[in-house]
């Protein structure tokens, strides 16, 4: 018999009991004559009491695969709504590409055909309105009925388990929810918010709360979601691949926020891998390696610092960075934590910005962050993504910038991450000698692969743009421009024109800095590049000597300052003299790039020694070079950045594990002139140099710096003039000699009529010996050094000294 309503006028309960009845008797007539599967009373009972609480009218879902609406059927030929021994074979083995086109309701030749995959279930019921109709067990977790309705209505499921039942929607009666314009950017890429379109969505689709989950994986012969919300089984969840794209996709109603997950690849070869969302926005806390279903709900107040931070490019405004490992800075601390203290601490010492090392998700804290697993996912060690946004925004609040390394040259092995991700060479390179890094055991991008190098362009943008992140500083450049970095001959081949640069890289590199500058105004992109490759922060459209068009950067690290710099420094001064051109080179280099002077971690870490430390000498001696050499650091062509723990003299090398000595600057120590003095040379430096536009403004234009002496070997000495746009100098004097040179005359412009100390690092509150000079200084007409005039000056002993026009 054909199902019908029972009359508005009878009993509720009945009404229930009645339709269940009718639908059960129909499905069991219908279908391929197969008995019901008896069930045990008490499993009927606990299904007839979750079946009587459900709502008698059901949501409407426009998403469904169609309209709602059933109508009775009259009797024509039928078919069998079981899962054809194909398709139960490929669901079993999670190797179907097309789950949603046999699972879920379908019109079929005598009604509409309900199937399921439920393994483990005792009973499954379709819920239409008033209908209800248990399915039958096909066995292997399988259900299926055929209900005769002309259209497919708006149903739900009752899914039976031992001690519990299910009232669910139906994953499968759902279209993709994911749009053709996102699949033909993925397939172009150049989705340049690939986030909004993979990884775990929670969202509402059809008029249903629930998750999208989608993954790039062009070879898995199946993909299926296993997490918390389906006890790690993903047998029920297999997900459908959309197209050619390579991209898989399932909406599951009803899960969200907060729920672990992971994707099941079964590869070519029929093996399975679990494996952690590549784009997830949150992940466990290491050594847990879960992906977590994430939706930000943080409110930013940053607006005054995004509207005006692109007032001036970076090259030509105030740019001096501190450098912090966020899990060492002050150990123990969350990011909401970091944001009470960090904001504070760098604003009195007055840098503009701080550098972040690496903050994406990395399974191996030792790395510093510099193997990254989750590149979507600020670390879980300190808190959740909205605590992170949180710490930017306090820092932004403070007007301090945020700067982030981002490490987009490698990514390491772990099998639960990209390596191999399904089943084959997919991010990494497949020709073994470019994939393998030679020297972090770790694996290169392939960046001639369009999905690849669309995964990382968006990545820079999704930090940028979801984090208000304000520059990236892009790790390892050079090991991504040569094919041959680290690479003895016969381990790697030439290029395409024979050369050893890798094209790819270079053209990635291109369109990540271009689309990241015209996504996000005011935000700069930095390498970290050690060879003298041309036009690294030339435009990507202005082409070089070498055939190149530039890399696009805005600022560049000076390795060969910093290198040079710190080889004369630690030198006695009695042999300085030898290595006298090693602090006058990098003014030869000055201007072809845009550069920043770092005094990084690389540099006070793994036997180098922090950089007092770096000095000869005794520990006076060791303070006050160290002195000197930040005052001709800070005036000195270039932005600076010096890394956590220097900024006070730290006599011991950085690690990880405990962080700064922050106990080195406490009074009870009684480190006031030792480690307190430097910090506040530090803070001074800082105030002074953001209040003199000549030391920032023309750090890339040759006008914008003089020589007055820079061959003055056998006293160590050396001195220039900073110019600012409108012609204002800054004299600055730096003495690496352990003396005092009295009446030291230099060269001077004959237009200035007297100068005074703007800054000494040799005074008293530094902990130096406190030799000044008068606070008026007044030129004398004498010729010196090529110039009209002269002053006479007093040169502190290992010191820096900054002079303005009075």
């Amino acid at each position: 018999m054909t199902p019908r309503p029972p009359s508005s006028g009878s009993d509720p309960k009945k009404k229930a009991a009645q339709a269940a009845k009718s639908a059960k008797k129909a499905v069991e007539k219908k279908t391929s004559g197969k008995a019901a599967a008896p069930k045990k009373a008490a499993e009927k009972k606990a299904t007839a009491k979750k079946a009587a609480a459900v709502k008698k009218t059901a949501k409407k879902a426009p998403a469904k695969q169609t309209p709602p609406a059933p109508q009775p059927l009259e009797a024509e030929t039928v078919v069998s709504p079981a899962v054809d021994a194909h398709d139960r074979e490929r669901l079993l083995a999670g190797t179907h590409h097309d789950p949603h086109g046999v699972l879920g309701a379908h019109a079929v030749p005598g009604g509409i055909a309900f199937r399921a995959f439920r393994p483990y279930a005792l009973s499954v019921t379709v819920v239409a309105g008033d209908l209800r109709a248990e399915l039958h067990d096909d066995g292997d977790g399988f259900f299926s009925g055929l209900l005769p309705l002309r259209e497919v209505p708006s149903y739900r499921l009752l899914v039976a388990y031992e001690g519990t039942v299910q009232d669910v929607e139906d994953a499968y009666g759902f279209l993709p929810a994911l749009g053709d314009l996102d699949l033909h950017l993925i397939g172009e890429g150049r989705h340049e918010q690939l986030w909004t379109a993979l990884g775990a969505e929670p969202m509402i689709h059809g008029g249903v709360t629930g998750t999208r989950f989608t993954v790039w994986a062009p070879n898995a012969r199946g993909v299926r979601v296993a997490g918390t919300f389906n006890f790690w089984d993903g047998s029920a969840f297999a997900m459908r691949s959309l197209g050619s794209t390579g991209v898989w996709e399932l909406f599951v109603p009803g899960i969200g926020e907060g729920e672990l997950y992971k994707f099941e690849i079964t590869r070519p070869d029929g093996s399975k891998t679990l494996r952690a969302d590549p784009l997830a926005r949150r992940t466990e806390v290491p050594p847990n390696t879960s992906s977590i279903i994430h939706a930000s709900h943080h409110e930013w107040h940053d607006g005054a610092w995004l509207e005006q931070r692109g007032g001036a490019p970076a090259h030509e405004a105030p740019f001096s960075v501190y450098e912090v490992h966020l899990a060492s800075w002050r150990p123990g601390l969350t990011y909401r934590q970091l944001a009470d203290q960090l904001p504070a601490y760098v604003k009195d010492l007055g840098f503009t910005h701080v550098e972040l090392m690496p903050v994406a998700e990395h399974p191996f804290g030792g790395s510093w962050g510099y193997q990254v697993t989750g590149f979507y996912a600020p670390t879980a060690r300190l808190g959740t993504p909205d605590d992170f946004k949180y710490l930017v925004d306090a820092l932004h609040q403070a007007g301090i910038g945020v700067l982030m390394d981002w490490v987009p040259a490698h990514f390491p092995r772990d099998d639960w991450a990209l390596a191999e991700f399904d089943g084959r060479t997919l991010y990494e390179h497949e020709d073994p000698l470019r994939a393998a890094h030679p020297d972090w055991g770790t694996l290169e991008f392939d960046y001639g692969r369009r999905e690849v190098r669309n995964f990382l362009v968006a990545n820079a943008i999704y930090w940028c743009e979801e984090f208000h992140i304000d520059g990236l500083r892009v790790d390892a450049v050079a090991s991504m421009l040569y094919l041959d970095y680290s690479r003895e001959p016969g381990q790697w081949l030439p290029n395409e024109h024979g050369g050893r640069e890798n094209l790819d890289a270079v053209d990635f590199l291109q369109e990540m800095n271009a689309t990241v500058y015209r996504r996000v105004p005011g935000v700069v992109t930095i390498a970290e590049e050690s060879t003298a490759w041309d036009g690294v922060t030339r435009a990507t459209h202005h082409i070089g000597p070498g055939g190149f068009g530039g890399l696009g950067f805005g600022l560049k690290w000076n390795m060969g300052w910093m290198h040079d710099s710190l080889d004369y420094a630690q030198h006695e001064p009695v042999h300085r003299k030898y290595h006298h051109h090693e602090m006058t080179f990098s003014m030869v280099y000055a201007y072809s790039e845009n550069y920043v002077l770092p005094i990084s971690h690389d540099e006070v870490v793994h036997g180098k020694r922090s950089l007092v430390s770096k000095m000869p000498g005794d520990w006076w001696q060791q303070r006050a070079t160290t002195r000197a050499y930040l005052g001709f650091m800070w005036a000195h062509p270039g932005k600076q950045l010096l890394f956590m723990g220097q900024e006070f003299a730290q006599g011991a090398e950085w690690s990880e594990a405990h962080g700064p000595d922050w106990w080195l600057l406490d009074p009870a120590y009684g480190a006031e002139a030792d480690h307190r003095g430097v910090r506040d040379l530090v803070r001074d430096l800082n105030i002074v140099y953001r209040h003199t536009p000549a030391l920032w403004q023309r750090d890339t234009d040759p006008a914008g710096f003089q020589w007055v002496v820079g061959d003055a070997v056998e006293d160590n000495v050396f001195a220039f003039l900073r110019y600012d746009a409108d012609g204002t100098p800054l004299l600055a004097v730096s003495n690496f000699s352990p003396v005092v040179r009295h009446d030291y005359r230099l060269g001077a412009p004959e237009d200035i009529p007297a100068w005074h100390e703007s800054l000494n690092t040799d005074l008293a509150k530094y902990g130096g010996g406190d030799v000044t000079n008068p606070d008026v200084i007044k030129p004398e007409p004498q010729s010196w050094h090529g110039r009209p005039a002269s002053v006479l000056l007093t040169l502190p002993p290992l010191a820096t000294v900054w002079l303005r026009p009075a």
